[in-house]
């Protein structure tokens, strides 16, 4: 006979176990199950950065209840969190105004953005103080195992093959679950490509890149920032910034840029990030990619030199809408974050969706 569980989810990343966790707070038995060894897609790929203040609407909604859940299981996992806020970075006055015209924090001069960070041409900026910030390589491993502790399942290196109402199918054997999630990011297309298709996900490739620091205590976004975050999409002046950007910035407009910056507890810098997006996105990193992000952040900073350590690939799903929430079958569910706000949303999502399923 199959294992018998509540609820099945085949995905190890932030959502998938944001899941998981939901289900374990409401006594339920769960099982997770991933095809790698370890958890190495996006959820370890990016900044770390909980940006709760930016987003609006449903993702607003996500990502209040994400913030308390990142701080419920912070001290209980045993990861690094910082309630640090986020720093948004002005260079130019229509920068400036898309911050007032938003309010989502507390604007400052240039003066006092340059006492907060190393940012030495800053005219101004906000500071968003309920945005939080983990170390994404540690903090997602550190609630598996806190997780695993507290009861459930892991079948790693374990492929979903297909479903069926109340039973997934893997390559190590049948799993009778009453409810079954996947939250697989960009693979929707895998096992569900007609979902896929109706929702236009396709893959988003980052280049990224780790550096020696430059001091940060704080999560730092920039202009082009601006462009990508909900919270700043409908004010007067953003259009105009986006068409000075166009203009002034071609190349960075051309490579998609989120010109943003955290720093991890060990004091290396996270550096990114470029988008570039496919149904399915080219392993080949062009160099000039790299190139450009480096010195982008010597000019922010004011360095001659900044010292390389890492680069690497990114992927996650996208989509028109920031979210997919499918329901191919009866207790079947098909759930990612399409927007590249995981970090920031999926705890949250997560527990909406087990709501739904569970009541």
């Amino acid at each position: 006979m199959p294992d018998r569980y509540d609820l099945a989810v085949v995905g190890a990343g932030i959502l998938g176990l944001g899941h998981a966790a939901a289900a374990m707070e409401r006594g339920l038995k769960v099982v997770v199950v991933d095809r790698a060894t370890a958890i190495t897609g996006a959820t370890v790929r990016n900044f770390g950065h909980v940006g709760t203040t930016m987003q609006a609407g449903e993702g607003r909604d996500y990502a209040e209840r994400a913030r308390e859940l990142w701080l419920r299981y912070a001290p209980r996992a045993g990861f690094w969190l910082r309630q640090t806020g986020t720093l948004m970075v002005a260079h130019a006055e229509d920068e400036l105004a898309v911050l007032s015209e938003s309010v989502p924090g507390q604007l400052l001069d240039g003066e006092a953005v340059r006492h907060r960070v190393p940012v030495p041409g800053a005219i101004g900026g906000a500071f968003l103080p309920r945005d939080l910030q983990v170390d994404p390589r540690e903090a997602a491993p550190r609630l598996a195992d806190y997780l695993s502790r507290r009861g459930v399942d892991f079948r790693w290196r374990t492929t979903a093959l297909g479903v069926e109402p109340g039973m997934l199918h893997t390559s190590r054997g049948e799993i009778s679950a009453s409810a079954i999630v996947f939250a697989v990011n960009f693979d929707v297309d895998h096992l569900f490509p007609g979902i896929a298709e109706e929702h236009g996900i396709i893959r988003c490739g980052l280049d990224m890149m780790l550096a020696d620091g430059v001091g940060l205590g704080v999560p730092l976004l920039t202009g082009s920032s601006l462009l990508r975050y909900s919270a700043f999409a409908g004010t007067p002046s953003v259009a105009r910034l986006r068409d000075r950007l166009h203009a002034e910035q071609p190349e960075l407009i051309a490579r998609d840029v989120n010109q943003m910056y955290t720093e991890r507890p060990d004091g290396t810098l996270v550096v990114g990030d470029t988008h570039y997006r496919d149904v399915t996105v080219t392993p080949f990193q062009d160099e000039a990619a790299f190139e450009l992000l480096e010195r982008r952040a010597r000019e922010l900073f004011g360095r001659s030199e900044l010292r390389i350590r890492q680069r690497w690939q990114g992927v996650y799903a996208s989509a028109p809408r920031d979210f997919l929430r499918a329901a191919p079958m009866d207790g079947v569910r098909v759930v990612s974050v399409t927007t590249g706000i995981g970090m920031t949303t999926g705890l949250g999502l997560a527990e909406s969706v087990v709501s739904d399923l569970f009541g």
